[in-house]
């Protein structure tokens, strides 16, 4: 079933998970202002529980409340009717997918919508040292501007960044997004190094002529090979619950 699951991600573009989600959420609003306010309630109370249980797993009472806690928790999620349209699109999806793969002996992988230029410039991926847990559009201005280090935080939209036209010194320059739904696109001039740090819990990343199709809560870490020397250079560090990151140069 796990590998189902990640079969169906795989083919479902982030555009329609985005959608899921944000219709999923919608539900989730509706339905805890003008019928079961008191879910909140509950699900902070078991959420308690859970947490304390598991801090004292050691002894036996908390291992009877962790798992009562955990039991609650996952009913009271399954009576949500957001959490049941996520479930109900999920199973509708794998039955899709389990049709196409019984009546086609081979399957063919799907391009990317958007088309990648491959660049030839050399990049060089770092390991990052710690490992994630999982626990409206915005657009650069097109003028020359003189360059502010950018820390934004987001829900849902995109976001579009070019630095084409931003006049910066010999120095580092930092951008850090933390977003929820929506697309992060970055434009570096070609004379700019730069580092990022990307982590998402899911989508896609083309950094370059680098690209992964499926990140399920994952890091990525890409510097250009000239950025630890570099006079002008870039610090990019995001973070994304669902969507794309692609880094172009300009």
């Amino acid at each position: 079933m796990e590998k189902g699951v990640i079969s169906i991600l795989n083919r479902l573009s982030t555009q329609t998970v985005n959608w899921i989600l944000v219709i999923g959420i919608i539900l989730f609003t509706i339905e805890i202002i003008f019928f079961r306010g008191g879910l909140i309630v509950t699900a902070v109370l078991l959420g308690a529980a859970v947490y304390i249980g598991w801090k004292h797993q050691r002894d036996t009472w908390g291992k009877v409340v962790f798992w009562i806690g955990l039991i609650g928790l996952l009913i009271t999620f399954l009576n949500m009717l957001a959490v049941r349209f996520i479930v109900i699109i999920f199973i509708i999806l794998y039955l899709i997918d389990y049709s196409k793969t019984k009546n086609k002996r081979y399957l063919q992988p799907e391009q990317s919508i958007d088309p990648v230029i491959v660049q030839d410039e050399p990049i060089v991926k770092m390991h990052p040292l710690f490992t994630q847990m999982l626990y409206g559009d915005q657009k650069a201005e097109s003028n020359a501007f003189e360059w502010r280090d950018i820390n934004i935080h987001g829900g849902i939209g995109d976001r579009v960044i070019d630095l084409s036209n931003a006049v910066t010194l010999d120095d580092t320059a930092i951008i850090s997004i933390r977003h929820g739904i929506g697309n992060i696109t970055i434009y570096i001039p070609y004379d700019t190094d730069f580092m990022i740090h990307h982590s998402a819990v899911f989508g896609r990343a083309y950094i370059l002529n680098k690209q992964h199709e499926q990140l399920l809560n994952q890091q990525l870490s890409y510097q250009t090979e000239y950025y630890p020397n570099a006079m002008t250079r870039v610090k990019i560090v995001t973070t994304l619950i669902s969507g794309n990151i692609e880094v172009k140069r300009i």
